[in-house]
């Protein structure tokens, strides 16, 4: 009765009230992960168990026998097949994924406000399959690796209790941030950057409460905002009576609204990472030498309501997720000695679509977000052709990037939010389709215009 009475004073149902208590919980789990004696053997069972027993209270016994069908069919493909543990991984971790996402109809679900395992799921699917892979990484030649891959390459087999401490380690699990094996278990073993130096020890206090202060303030303004933007406001009767502007308006503080939630679940997230001493990334340059803890950092707040152009926003919204992607996907379809283009943007894009669900609103959204950014480089690149003198131009091009991202942003998240096709399509057409057909027009013109780049004076006389 009393986490009845809790979750309807806070307009939340008791599953969904049970996760956060445990996921706010994973903050002081993770701060006494510090103090556990007996090694780096003692302190990988310690996240093992953790992990698993928070799970347990917030979803049930399911949620861990979910986590170890792809965990389990990962680590045997790399003791067993170590050549193709990589596409071994990638294929059984997503395959299996999208079966959960299927039966659980997990987007439905926190459409409407529930849980599920599915979202913990999709974090230790990440941690498998970048795992698998590097491990596959350490039978290629270095001369042959990018710097990502010569820096996350795995040489020896982890073992069982490193990679299961690795996978349900309370402070990521939950929601992310994802980070690399090599990472977790130097932190763990207190290797390379958490070797005592005579720097001393990084405090992780004052960014514990800085993250933990940007939660409370984005969850206050979700919790003010939401009830005048509810999703279900696109399907009333009155939204299709107001004008374009209006509508459009709406679309931008719908989405506007929505993100509050997911910097307040970053937040924690963050602040559960930094108090751990894992979210350190080591010393600045300047001096005195100041720590950094940007390991955990998945969201830049001001960095995305203020994008210059969408080519940013990957580097600053689920930032851990986008340079996963981008290590894992992005880069690895592109051949040796040839430039990326829109192909594998797109495919990195679909991948990315995949693993948050079959919903047609996710796979539009992520085909939208591929086009916005594809739209936002041909403006920066005619932004840089502009010549120095005509600064007034090339100001007002910045100008129309930012808005453009604004624009498309806002009205492509629409799918994200609303999931089904039918509702998807009827909001973008309510506003005329705008921010599919602007994308479109920049590619094509961006296609038809290719102006070269604009050297300075002093490039011209050298």
């Amino acid at each position: 009765m009393e986490m009845e009475s809790m979750a309807s004073a806070i307009g939340v149902s008791v599953p969904v009230l049970r996760f956060l208590l445990c996921f706010i919980s994973t903050i002081p789990v993770s701060f006494f992960h510090r103090l556990i004696p007996g090694g780096a053997t003692a302190r990988h069972l310690y996240a093992a168990l953790t992990g698993a027993l928070l799970s347990y209270i917030s979803f049930g016994f399911s949620s861990n026998l979910h986590f170890f069908v792809p965990m389990l069919i990962s680590y045997a493909s790399m003791v067993v097949y170590r050549k193709r543990c990589g596409v071994i991984s990638f294929l059984s971790a997503m395959g299996y994924l999208i079966g959960c996402h299927v039966y659980y109809m997990s987007g439905d679900a926190w459409k409407e406000g529930g849980i599920d395992a599915t979202g913990s799921l999709m974090v230790i699917t990440l941690k498998v399959i970048s795992c698998a892979i590097n491990y596959n990484d350490g039978l290629l030649k270095e001369a042959d690796l990018r710097e990502s891959q010569k820096k996350n390459r795995l040489l020896k087999l982890p073992s069982l209790i490193e990679y299961v401490g690795y996978c349900l380690c309370c402070g990521s699990h939950f929601a992310g941030p994802v980070y690399e094996i090599k990472d977790y278990l130097d932190w763990t073993e207190r290797k390379g950057i958490w070797t005592k130096s005579d720097k001393g020890s990084p405090s992780p206090y004052v960014p514990t409460l800085k993250a933990l202060l940007q939660a409370g303030v984005c969850m206050g303004l979700y919790l003010y905002l939401s009830p005048y933007y509810p999703l279900s406001r696109f399907s009333e009767p009155i939204y299709q009576e107001w004008g374009f502007v209006k509508r459009l308006t709406v679309q931008y503080m719908s989405g506007f609204t929505a993100r509050w939630k997911y910097y307040f679940i970053w937040s924690i997230s963050e602040a559960s990472i930094i108090i751990s001493g894992l979210g350190f990334s080591g010393w600045t340059d300047s001096s005195p030498p100041k720590a950094r803890w940007d390991r955990a950092k998945n969201v830049d707040v001001l960095g995305v309501e203020f994008a210059k152009s969408s080519v940013e926003l990957p580097l600053v919204w689920n930032i851990q997720v986008s340079t996963w992607l981008r290590h894992y996907v992005y880069d690895r379809l592109v051949q040796k000695g040839k430039k990326p283009g829109f192909f594998q943007l797109l495919a990195t894009q679909t991948v990315s679509a995949v693993w948050h669900g079959l919903y047609p609103g996710y796979i539009i959204f992520f085909v939208q977000s591929a086009l916005m950014i594809a739209g936002s480089r041909a403006i920066y690149r005619w932004q840089q052709a502009v010549p120095p003198h005509l600064a007034l131009v090339k100001k007002s091009l910045s100008l129309m990037n930012f808005a453009y991202t604004l624009l498309v942003l806002n009205y492509s998240c629409i799918g994200f939010m609303v999931l089904s096709l039918h509702e998807t399509v009827a909001a973008y057409g309510s506003v005329y389709y705008i921010g599919t057909i602007i994308p479109v027009v920049l590619i094509l013109l961006g296609n038809v215009i290719k102006p070269k780049p604009a050297r300075s004076k002093a490039q011209k006389e050298l």
